[in-house]
């Protein structure tokens, strides 16, 4: 019997140690000899297709690499795409769902939280002037009210206190909201697709779109890329924020349409932004919103990064995935359920290994 194979698009186990294991148990692992830090680095995009005989794709969400219907229909055998990121955007979602192909993630805390944690410090950074302040001081100023920040919590004089808006109550959104209990503000959350006992966990008040950017100081996104979520944030929602507000990118790059944002910052239609991604990564160094200064805060998608954590995290649990896979068994963190019926009937219990 042939060798089951798994093509890995973008490693991640850079020891290769999960990759030597794999081998002992008769799979072929193709592994090119990129890491997926290098390919993260390039602006240009390329369409991945994987060993005509695949069984199963493994990599990560970078979109330098782009995983087609025609990536999936040139490996006919192929039974699942095994991510090591939360992120899985650079797939074809409804052509791998429709060929009975499964997608599954690795939701891993260090991951996810961290993304939470760096939102935090966004917020924080923008809203008490800290970078503002520090230049300050190197340029040989002093004190200076209009370095003054914004106080976040309500106090004993009627001050009432931010209102932090979050897009999406899932993960992050949940853990950014626990983060600011001890600040006692008010927190508005719009999540259609979690239930009441999700916001009253977090205590955050469940409202439509159009309330939460009308009455938040501060509004973060933390929902998928999908069909529904590109351009969640344009013109028109845009508009309809405060003046004095600000906006926190951490999810993905296309769900703010950033040539609005770029127009609503320039024309001060509201106060700033913080954003970790952007729709072209890298970007284009002469992209319009590298140039608003202290208008935004950037960072080179990399929120998540903490000393410690990482992706590395994750190599177990793809490495389980394979395994479950190969054997034909349903593994954990499944993201598209729907392909199910048709991969129980196509690779339920046919094993490989």
């Amino acid at each position: 019997m042939a060798k089951a194979i798994a093509d890995v698009f973008q490693p991640v186990d850079v020891e290769g140690d999960s990759y030597e294991r794999m081998r002992a148990k008769g799979i072929d692992v193709i592994v090119p000899d990129e890491a997926w830090a290098s390919a993260a680095n390039r602006r240009e995009r390329v369409e991945v297709m994987f060993h005509k005989d695949a069984d199963i794709g493994v990599g990560i969400s970078n979109r330098s690499k782009d995983l087609t219907r025609a990536t999936l229909e040139n490996s006919p055998n192929l039974r699942s795409i095994a991510y090591y990121t939360v992120g899985y955007d650079n797939l074809d979602f409804d052509a791998a769902t429709d060929m009975g192909i499964l997608i599954t993630h690795s939701p891993t805390e260090p991951n996810w939280a961290g993304v939470a944690e760096g939102t935090f410090a966004f917020i924080l950074t923008m809203l008490k002037q800290v970078r503002e302040k520090d230049r300050h001081v190197k340029e040989g100023g002093w004190r200076d009210m209009k370095l003054a920040g914004t106080y976040i919590g309500p106090r004993l004089d009627g001050y009432e206190g931010i209102t932090l808006g979050i897009i999406g109550l899932g993960r992050i959104g949940g853990r950014l909201a626990d983060l600011f209990q001890p600040w006692r503000i008010k927190i508005l959350a719009y999540d259609p697709y979690v239930d009441e006992s999700t916001f009253v966990h977090h205590n955050a008040k469940p409202v439509d779109m159009e309330t939460l950017l009308r009455e938040s100081d501060v509004v973060t996104t933390h929902c998928n890329l999908t069909k529904e979520t590109t351009n969640l944030i344009g013109a028109a929602e845009l508009g309809q924020m405060k003046s004095t507000a600000i906006l926190v990118n951490a999810a993905r790059g296309p769900i703010v349409d950033v040539d609005a944002l770029f127009d609503a910052l320039d024309k001060d239609q509201i106060a700033g932004a913080a954003l970790d991604v952007l729709p072209d990564e890298p970007p284009d160094p002469q992209s319009p919103i590298l140039g608003l200064g202290d208008k935004v805060l950037l960072s080179p998608h990399m929120v998540t990064a903490n000393h410690g954590t990482g992706l590395n995290h994750a190599i177990p649990w793809v490495e389980d995935v394979v395994y479950a896979i190969l054997k034909g068994e349903v593994p954990d963190h499944v993201v598209n359920e729907d392909a199910l019926p048709k991969w129980l009937e196509r690779f339920g219990g046919k094993s490989l290994i």
